[in-house]
């Protein structure tokens, strides 16, 4: 397959192409696509890792309400590994995996909640990067005024009023559970002259303070006072983002270190390598993985794989679906066992709440999630983090012992052993 070939535009949301390694670097661009029915939840919000399951749930938690009550301040944050520790001379670093989810809005699928259950029971944490406008009522869309488009524009649309309550239920229950809330600001706009490709840091700070209006003023938009507040304060919750179809981050990082800010996951194209600041900020990138049974590789997410599988269709003939199923599942496998048996970079992967071809993306997720824990509860030290999560491990090591790590490339196991490059024996 040539690189033009591979690099077929999907629809209106089309793929950016990122260059190296042939489609491989075809990078997010759309978000839509969800559909289904109600999935359930658990009460007590219990974890392994240390943290449950078979922990007695959390003690019941003083709210004190935060401007019209949407949010709230409820303490800490449950459900926290321990404080991160610089590593010992010597010692190997821990894998990180960290799992995250563009839009994170809840359309009654049941994918949210499947995903939560799935974390439970392996002890993980995870990334939610939520679109503001997931919590405004398509009714009060004139609200949102994004730079460089039409007054309530959207290139993801609204949710209907249940999947707004859905999605705050589970976006709640995310943070009681330990998970890390984020941004994936709000319209989506990935082409033309108001793409968010074109933003200038102003205009990037107008649409952070939208998102952020919408999560914080939901209450309001919505007129509903009988559903509990989420249990967290945005403003300080709010450390990193992904943008939409990956583009605009040269932008988006002043104003992201204005905010204090840590990092920011939308490089496209990145490498399994240890990450570098951009700007004074965490550059933590989806990342190109083995792709099964083809000659270049693919970034780590479900769009990604789809485009190399289905080209322009959500919907190809279902004959297709096992074993593109099984490639992906296996491209995720790939490249977290190349990270764990060589070099530990971090290994970072992001999805959608989905159903493209008929489930298969989230299916691939579930099986590579499910593949890792494994190595985990055999006794390796791997870790399934949130960004925020990682982002705290990292800030607490050696900037020395950090350029020694980042001196191995991809797949590179480091020379005369781990003793010898994090100890600085000569």
């Amino acid at each position: 397959m040539t690189n033009g070939e591979a690099m077929r535009t999907l629809t209106r949301r089309g793929m950016l192409g990122l260059g190296a390694g042939a489609a491989a670097a075809v990078s997010l661009a759309g978000c839509g696509g969800l559909t289904g029915s109600d999935g359930s939840t658990h009460a007590d919000g219990s974890r392994g890792d240390g943290h449950g399951p078979g922990r007695k749930p959390e003690p019941t938690r003083t709210a004190r309400p935060i401007g019209d009550g949407s949010t709230s301040f409820t303490g800490k944050q449950p459900h926290q590994p321990d404080a991160p520790v610089p590593l010992e001379p010597g010692q190997t670093p821990p894998q990180f995996v960290v799992f995250s989810w563009d839009g994170a809005g809840e359309v009654g699928n049941g994918l949210f909640p499947r995903f939560l259950d799935l974390a439970k029971e392996h002890g993980a944490s995870m990334t939610f990067f939520l679109s503001g406008l997931y919590l405004l009522p398509e009714s009060k869309k004139r609200l949102y005024d994004p730079p460089n488009n039409p007054r309530g524009a959207s290139d993801i649309g609204y949710l209907t009023d249940d999947h707004i309550k859905d999605t705050l239920k589970n976006i709640r229950r995310a943070w009681l559970e330990g998970h890390e809330i984020g941004t994936h600001f709000n319209g989506h706009f990935c082409a033309g002259s108001g793409s968010v490709g074109n933003w200038t840091p102003k205009q990037w700070r107008s649409e952070i303070d939208q998102a952020k209006a919408f999560v914080k003023q939901w209450r309001t938009h919505t007129g509903w006072t009988d559903l509990p507040s989420l249990p967290f304060d945005y403003d300080k919750e709010l450390v990193g983002s992904r943008t939409p179809c990956l583009l605009g981050q040269d932008n988006l990082l002043p104003v992201a270190r204005e905010l204090g800010w840590r990092y920011d996951a939308s490089s496209p194209g990145g490498r399994q390598t240890w990450p570098v600041k951009k700007q004074g900020i965490w550059d933590l990138p989806l990342q190109q993985i083995p792709f099964p049974g083809r000659s270049f590789e693919v970034l780590s997410m479900d769009y990604n794989m789809l485009a190399n599988q289905s080209l322009n269709s959500t919907k190809a003939p279902a004959h297709n679906y096992p074993a593109w199923r099984e490639q992906s599942a296996q491209a995720y496998i790939s490249g977290f066992k190349r990270a764990y048996e060589t070099n530990r970079a971090p290994f970072f992967i992001g999805n959608h709440f989905e159903q493209w071809n008929g489930g298969i993306y989230m299916d691939a997720v579930e099986e590579a999630l499910k593949h890792i824990a494994r190595e985990k509860e055999k006794g390796g030290d791997v870790r399934l983090v949130s960004f925020r999560q990682f982002t705290d491990w990292l800030d607490v090591q050696k900037p020395e012992v950090l350029d020694r790590l980042r001196t191995l490339d991809v797949g590179q196991e480091p020379a005369g052993g781990w003793k010898r490059l994090t100890g600085g024996a000569a």
